[in-house]
């Protein structure tokens, strides 16, 4: 792939600054810039983001409602009436379930949980949802990461004598469910200092303030804190805050104690006996969590992160390891034909700013992740869409800084039903609406988009050499984790590196470049991994220099062994004569 690298040198005054930093500190000068960047400037902010603080964590009582909630359940309990914990399909609404379900079973016995189907029910807080909870006794509906938007629903519920409590991050629209309490801190009235919690971080708020209000120790609440790390990686909201102090803590109790669910799932996708990082709940845990809810039903995902047998949690992590490996080989398929449709309308000049496509026997589960891949390859914010039942629904992603609800909303007039964040939303429309939507979709991304958010653009956090990756360096940037949005995984770019000469082409299909690098300022031979970029291989060994951009990497599988991720590697331009 050709990458328009950005990188701008720091200007005078930043330079000044980050040797100011550095000196406070005691941190390298380059160090110093990536935190500056991310608008930490004093000795005290590195210190806290170095060293992020439950203590820090903010009053859950801050959030509105949140005194209200606590009334309720706290009356529920008293009344020994029957509670259902009901949340989303997806990780962060799996795993704000889990979360509440098991804190509030150490208190309450008459306590269930439950998850929509995808196919039957859809998103959200559904009618029967709402039926099953009257039939079985509830009178109180705790919901997680969903429930913003579900006035019918939490109307007819109220009819039925049934409270909810909705816990929810998503945006809202102007009319309020008829709810006892509403906790979200994306309400237009909202006065909580932060507003990027995952669903399970609204959660673990709740029942924060539950334990606070009942003097129960927050040490029973930070095991969970588990489930907290993986909504937060897998939801892709900021890692800064309150979501970068659960994160980081959340991590700890992974690699250390995880609940019994996620370690069957962390020992059924090979990351036993090595640390567990971000990435690796991206890419490998919430996948997992995922697939239970897009090929079957999500309550299998719940049913394992509330297990403490296990034996029971192994045999249900090796069955969504298979559901895992049928949305694979199902999403390799409908990405190769979404593909084909897209570029056959570029090659007909039919697409434009943005890209919304239509198959009605495209599988509902997995056109999320088509859509994450289609925005991928083509830069342009997407929108898939398959059948279910009566109206055509689907899932868009966004492109970096580009807010993809905002324009999905300029549309609410010809949609059944939307929500989401910047980057995530899901829809549902007529199929006589379809047309009409992908034109002004389409003219409002062309209207609001910067052109450069539609090539593929790396943004160079900072030109080093060789022998700056220092172990002290290196130390330093894992200090720096969690990564995520708003604090990225700081990318260099090193200039006229040279393969040292055993750099060799690897992978089932020869696509990738195992490489072993020197340039001219150390005696060290770096190992690096280039994926995708066997192409390069050729020009690689004709022992001319390169420059590379690239992730500082600890080797997996040799602890303390530091291994360049390459993410793009550029022949130097031929001397002129």
């Amino acid at each position: 792939m050709n990458y328009l690298w950005n990188y701008a040198p720091s200007t005078p005054e930043q330079e000044a600054a980050a040797k100011q930093l550095s000196e406070a500190a005691g941190l390298p000068t380059t160090i110093c810039r990536l935190l500056l960047q991310r608008g930490i400037s004093t000795h005290d902010a590195v210190q806290r983001y170095f060293r992020p603080q439950l203590a820090e964590l903010h009053d859950p009582f801050l959030m509105n409602d949140m005194d209200v909630a606590v009334d309720r359940l706290n009356q529920a309990i008293g009344r020994k009436e029957r509670i259902m914990v009901y949340g989303d399909y997806d990780v962060d609404g799996c795993t704000a379930v889990a979360l509440v379900y098991r804190f509030l079973t150490k208190f309450h016995s008459n306590v269930d949980y439950y998850i929509p189907d995808r196919y039957d029910e859809g998103y959200g807080v559904s009618m029967t949802g709402v039926d099953y909870a009257y039939a079985t006794g509830v009178k109180l509906i705790i919901v997680l990461d969903c429930g913003i938007k579900a006035v019918e629903e939490i109307a007819y519920a109220k009819s039925l004598g049934i409270d909810f409590i909705i816990c929810d991050h998503h945006v809202p629209d102007e009319q309020l469910p008829p709810a006892v309490a509403i906790l979200n801190a994306k309400r237009q009235d909202s006065t909580y200092p932060f507003l990027h919690l995952s669903g399970c971080g609204v959660g673990f708020k709740f029942m924060q303030a539950f334990a606070m209000n009942n003097d129960i120790s927050i040490n029973q609440l930070l095991p969970l804190l588990d489930l907290c790390a993986v909504s937060i990686a897998s939801d892709i909201v900021p890692i800064t805050g309150e979501n970068r102090i659960l994160a980081f803590h959340g991590l700890r109790q992974l690699n250390n104690k995880p609940t019994i669910g996620l370690k069957a799932i962390i020992n059924s996708c090979g990351l036993q006996n090595r640390e567990v990082t971000m990435s690796d709940i991206i890419f490998k845990i919430g996948p997992r969590i995922n697939a239970s809810g897009r090929m079957q039903n999500g309550k299998e995902s719940v049913a394992l992160l509330v297990e403490n047998d296990y034996r029971k949690a192994a045999v249900e992590a090796t069955r969504i390891n298979r559901y895992n490996e049928e949305r694979k080989e199902l999403d390799k398929k409908m990405t190769e034909e979404a593909n084909g449709i897209v570029e056959s309308m570029m090659k007909n000049q039919q697409a434009g700013a943005s890209i919304v496509i239509y198959n009605e026997d495209w599988h509902k589960g997995v056109i999320g992740i088509v859509a994450s891949r289609i925005t991928e390859v083509f830069f342009r914010p997407a929108v898939v869409l398959t059948r279910s039942g009566d109206l055509i629904t689907g899932s868009a992603r966004s492109v970096s800084g580009f807010d993809v609800y905002k324009a999905i909303e300029q549309c609410k007039d010809l949609l059944e039903n939307f929500g989401g964040h910047t980057y995530a939303a899901g829809l549902s429309l007529r199929l006589e609406h379809l047309d009409e939507f992908r034109e002004r979709f389409n003219r409002y991304v062309t209207e609001h988009i910067d052109p450069k958010q539609t090539s593929a653009n790396l943004d160079i956090d900072a030109e080093i050499s060789f022998r700056d990756i220092t172990p002290k360096f290196c130390s330093d940037i894992k200090r720096m984790r969690p990564f995520g949005p708003e604090n990225p995984k700081p990318i260099f770019c090193t200039r006229q590196v040279y393969d040292y000469g055993t750099s060799k082409v690897v992978g089932r299909e020869q696509e990738h470049i195992k490489l072993e690098l020197v340039d001219n300022t150390s005696s060290r031979i770096f190992n690096g991994i280039a994926f995708g970029q066997s192409s390069q291989a050729r020009y690689i060994k004709t022992k001319q220099s390169f420059d590379i951009a690239y992730t500082i990497e600890e080797n997996a599988y040799r602890k303390g062994e530091v291994q360049l991720q390459i993410i793009d590697i550029r022949p130097r331009p031929a001397k002129q004569e």
